[in-house]
């Protein structure tokens, strides 16, 4: 079955409760997130899932050249970055698309939708 990365993008800025404008917003949407994830364990859709903390946090490492260089902070400056995500097993983009929906309204972000590369879409694109 093919994977899906489900990605919570939020503000850069976050207040003491994140991105929820009070404490029990915050509680409220963790439980609701729970809930969800649940739902996804007992459908068979959960693979993995977890929150992050401020891009602030972010190191970014570039080992490309002959000595790795090393810059704190996030790889991108926007107002938005990544806060979260699920992976998911879903038959297909209709499910994960539904999937992402749900877990929108739990975690009262936005969710953008990703299917895994896998063999078949590599050898699809070396073949076009």
């Amino acid at each position: 079955m093919p994977k899906y990365l489900l990605s919570v993008y939020g503000p850069a800025e976050r207040n003491q409760f994140g991105d929820y404008p009070d404490k029990e917003s915050m509680l409220q949407a963790f439980a609701d997130t729970g809930a969800f994830n649940d739902t996804l364990v007992a459908e068979g859709y959960f693979v993995f899932a977890d929150g992050l903390e401020q891009a602030t946090t972010a190191t970014v490492v570039d080992g490309q050249g002959d000595e790795p260089v090393i810059t704190d902070g996030p790889y991108l400056e926007a107002k938005e970055h990544l806060g979260g995500f699920w992976v998911i097993e879903a038959p297909d983009l209709d499910v994960a698309l539904r999937l992402a929906a749900e877990g929108s309204k739990a975690c009262r972000g936005k969710v953008e939708v990703r299917p895994f590369q896998t063999a078949e879409s590599i050898t699809a694109m070396l073949e076009a």
